[in-house]
This record gives structure tokens, sequence and C-alpha cells, in this order.
């Protein structure tokens, strides 16, 4: 039965046990090895446990196939006895019985002998070691039941019809390892104190200069007042949220982020945190623990009773309130959302806009390395020979700096073999592996309705940008007057902010020599707005035109 319910209890989790190793593996707390022998852990100890279900079941089965041998025995051996030993019923009953049952005690005495033998190898499962560790470390750790053992053997062997060889026998060999089992006990206490005191007085360990040159990818800091969410409560919903983070993000962005350190920080307000990429401050917010953030998708004043506050990722206005008004939040429409979430949600933004910086060299030759064998030819063919992994990594930069996804990473590798074709400027490579990926980009950019909303920029405006590129190659630049720069960040700051009243997110399209430079100035200024051009608008795209600059 033990054999039975294990075996159930251990597959039913091990689909859970599973998801804990890949969890853990894409969160970056295990590396590739540690996570295979883990796996290989739990395929031995799913096999362990279903052998031993297997030999449980032999092992009732041979018992009661000697119980029904038993029983054959006892009736077969009276028929004999009456039919064919002239015994009486009473006689032969008494002498085929008593036969009997001799032989079917010797028959279960295996069987007592290996049922007794698995259940104690499996209810050892969960000690470390071997069998026979486990029981002299078990038996030998609590000499006081092993002396308790010996005084009621003693006991036992004193009363009068007792045979009272074995008993004291048995007593004495109880009692002798009680009193070797207490004096190791006691010789490592002693030697364990000595080691404590060893320690003690020993100098602490300076750190290693190397290890305080490390700096933290990502890193987030949080106010004494915020610990309670990570080892509280809801500390683990804080936590998986942000290992999904890491995966949704791998699945979006096309590579897996560093992992993100939490750390508390003293010097910081009790309540507010602060998310660092690469040590440098990137975005901070201020929480309410337990206590919600209720925001107005339409942006208007939320009519109930809180404290006022503006979210920390988008800057909408919000109301903190307590949890006794979510119910009521929800059925007027409001996007109620717990602490940890809006941690989450600033550091998934934050992370998004930073996402170039985090792609580094070893990050993009690791990209290359996990691509499948088909396409080691061509990453052959293009590195070194026509691009390095330094190019190739500031190709990714800047489709990331736009968030644009380099998981489809076999046509990012074709277009950049096409465009070193006929130039190495990381530029042009960057414009001609965006028009590759065209489906890619329209498709990102589409709206619930299918189609792409978007401003074009009016020929007197891409004359205008065209003429004021100057230079060649790596060396080209925009040189345009500061007075002609500001009419057109007037411009596109009034038509947006008009379209954006409206419910609209539009992109702005140009020609595609201008686009980069277009795009540079814009994200000054709204690094949200996505310019495009001609050629990064697919040709089945449904488009819808909005209006002109």
């Amino acid at each position: 039965r033990i054999a039975e319910v294990s075996a159930r209890f251990s597959l039913d989790a091990m689909p859970g046990k599973q998801m804990a190793i890949d969890a853990d593996l894409s969160a970056g707390l295990i590396d590739e090895a540690s996570a295979r022998a883990r796996r290989k852990e739990l395929e031995d100890e799913s096999t362990f446990f279903g052998s031993m279900d297997g030999a449980a079941k032999f092992v009732r089965g041979d018992a009661i196939a000697g119980l029904m041998i038993t029983f054959i025995n006892v009736i077969g051996g009276m028929i004999i006895g009456v039919a064919q030993k002239d015994l009486t019923f009473g006689e032969a009953a008494e002498t085929y019985t008593l036969l009997t049952v001799g032989d079917g005690l010797v028959s279960q005495i295996p069987a007592l002998i290996v049922s007794t033998a698995a259940g104690l190898l499996i209810t050892k499962s969960a000690a470390a070691g071997s069998m026979d560790k486990a029981v002299v470390g078990q038996l030998s750790g609590y000499p006081l039941a092993l002396g308790l053992s010996s005084f009621l053997m003693l006991a036992l062997a004193l009363l009068p019809g007792i045979p009272a060889v074995p008993f004291l026998a048995l007593a004495a060999i109880a009692g002798g390892f009680a009193w070797l089992a207490s004096r190791r006990n006691a010789n490592v206490a002693a030697q364990q104190a000595q080691v404590a005191a060893a320690e003690a007085q020993a100098p602490v360990a300076e750190e290693p200069i190397a290890q305080a040159l490390q700096i933290d990818h990502v890193r987030l800091e949080l106010g004494y007042g915020l610990l309670p969410m990570t080892n509280g409560q809801g500390g683990q919903r804080l936590t998986d949220q942000i290992k999904s983070l890491r995966r949704q993000l791998a699945q979006e962005i096309g590579f897996v982020m560093p992992s993100v350190r939490i750390q508390d920080n003293l010097q910081l307000p009790a309540n507010t945190y602060i998310i660092r990429v690469k040590e440098i401050e990137a975005g901070r917010g201020e929480l309410r623990p337990n206590m919600l953030l209720v925001m107005d998708p339409r942006g208007e004043k939320i009519p109930l009773p809180g404290e006022d506050t503006v979210e920390p990722t988008f800057g909408l206005p919000a109301l903190w309130c307590d949890e006794s008004s979510r119910e009521e939040a929800l059925f007027r429409g409001y996007t109620v959302v717990d602490p940890p979430t809006v941690v989450t949600t600033h550091l998934t933004e934050t992370i998004k806009e930073n996402m170039a910086e985090l792609l580094s060299y070893a990050e993009t030759q690791k990209l290359l390395d996990e691509q499948d064998s088909e396409q080691q030819k061509l990453i052959g063919d293009l590195i070194p020979s026509q691009i390095t992994v330094g190019g190739l990594q500031r190709v990714l930069q800047n489709l990331l700096s736009e968030r644009v996804s380099v998981r489809d990473l076999p046509t990012i590798l074709e277009g950049v073999s096409e465009a070193c074709g006929y130039t190495r400027n990381v530029t042009a490579i960057t414009e001609h592996v965006r028009a590759r990926l065209a489906r890619q980009i329209s498709n990102e950019q589409a709206n619930a309705e299918g189609f792409i909303p978007m401003v074009t920029l009016s020929p007197e405006w891409e004359q205008s940008f065209a003429e004021a590129i100057v230079g060649d190659g790596e060396d080209r630049q925009l040189s345009m007057a500061p007075t002609r720069l500001q009419e057109f960040i007037t411009a596109v700051r009034q038509t947006f902010e008009r379209h954006a009243m409206l419910g609209e997110s539009p992109i702005l399209l140009t020609s595609p020599p201008v686009r980069p430079f277009v795009r540079s100035i814009v994200e000054r200024f709204r690094p949200s707005t996505v310019v495009l051009s001609q050629n990064e608008v697919h040709a089945k795209a449904k488009i819808k035109t909005l209006g002109q600059i």
C-alpha cells in the first residue's frame, strides 16, 4: 500500500517538479547541467516507485496464492484422509489442518520478509544514502531509544515463564549500542563546538576585489516597507511574476534577458523601489502595500475613497484604495492591480526600453550558437568574412532599440548577408534587415481591426530632410537648422496629440533614406512613436492614412 500511494503521489507531482525545474532554468537560478541532473533524478525516482509498485503487487499476489494453496491443502487432505486412509472426519481434520497450517506458515515467511524489506526500503526514500547507512545512522542517532529498548527487554527477561537467555542477550546488545551511540554523539557535539569556536575567532574573510567589480545587469531595489513583497505572503507572487516576465520577453524579443536581482536598500524611503539597468537608475516608483492601484482607461478622475497618485510606468492618474473597494472599481470598469503587478509592469517597460543595452557580445554569440544545423552554414559564410559578431550585435541592438523582435534570427542573418554584398554601413544594413522583416513589423503595428493607422510625411519635409543629410557612409548625419527642427517637432507633437485624443496610435511613415534621421529626432520627445519607411510596410498589409505632416 505504501508503494502504491508513493508511486501515485510521485507521478502526480512530476509535472509540477518538471515545471519548477524549467522555471528555475529560465530564471537563471540553475544552469543547463544542473537542470539535466535534476531531470535525471526525477526520472530515476519515477522509475523506482513504479518498480516498487509492481514488486508490491507481486508480493501481495504471492501471499494470496499461498492462502489459496493452504485452503486447497486443507480440503484435499481431509478428503484423502477420509477416502484413502480410512480416518474419521475429526481425525482427518485435526491431522491435515495441523500439517497444512505448518506448511502454510513456512510458505508465508518469504512473503513476510519481502513485504517487510519492501516497506523499509520505500519508507526510507526520504533519507539520504544507502539503506544500511540510513538504518545504522537512524538507530545510532537516538541512544535514548536503544536504552529504553534494553531496559524493556531486561524487564521481560525477569518475568516468570519467559526465556531469560534470549532477552538478556538482546538487552545487553541494545545497551551496548546505546552506550556507543551516546559516546559518539558526545564526541561529535564536542567537535562541532570546537569548530564553531574556531570559526568565531577566525577573522572575517575579505570580499574578493573582482567580485566587487561585477555589476548587475538588472536590479530591483526595495525600501524596507516593501520587503514583505519578497519574503512575506505576496513574495512568491512577485518572484513568480518576474520569472514569467523573463519567459514572456524571451518569446517577444527573441533572447533571454539577464536575471533580475532583488535587493533591499535601507537608504530609500520605506515604500519606494528603484529599477537599475547596469547600476544606473532607469525608473522608480512608490507603492502602498496591502492596497490596490485603480486606474481609469479614459484618464478621468476616479470617484472612490483613496489616495491620489500617478501610475509609475505610463504616468497616468491613478488612485490607491483599500481591498474593500475592489468589487466597486471593477464594476465601474476601472483597471485594478496589486503592488507586485505594478512593479512587474514597470520592470517590463523599463527592460523593453533598455533591451538594446542588455544584448551583450556574449549573448549575441550565444544566439548564433543556439541556431540549428541548417543555419550554421549561413553563419559560417557570414561571420567573420562579411561581418563580425560585434557588427551583428550593433545591427540587433538597432532593431531592439525600436522594439523590433530579433526572434526570427534566420531572416535577419539572410538580410545581413544580402546587405553586406553592397555595404558595410551598420545603419544601411539595419534598414535592409528591417525591410526583410516587413511582414513581422506590419503585423506588430496593426490595430484590432487589422489596419495600420499611419501619418505620412509631406513631400516638403521629405525634401528638407534629404537636403539636410551630409557626409557619406558611417559619417552621414543630419545638418538641419535649429529653427527648422523646432518647426518639425511642433508639427509632429500637435498631429500625434490630436490623434491620441481620438484614441488612435498611428505610426509615422517616411521614405527609406530619411527614416533613420527622422526616428532619431522623434524618439527624443515621443519615444513610443513608431517611424517606418515604405519598404517596411508589407505589400498585403491594410493601411489607414489619418493625416499628413
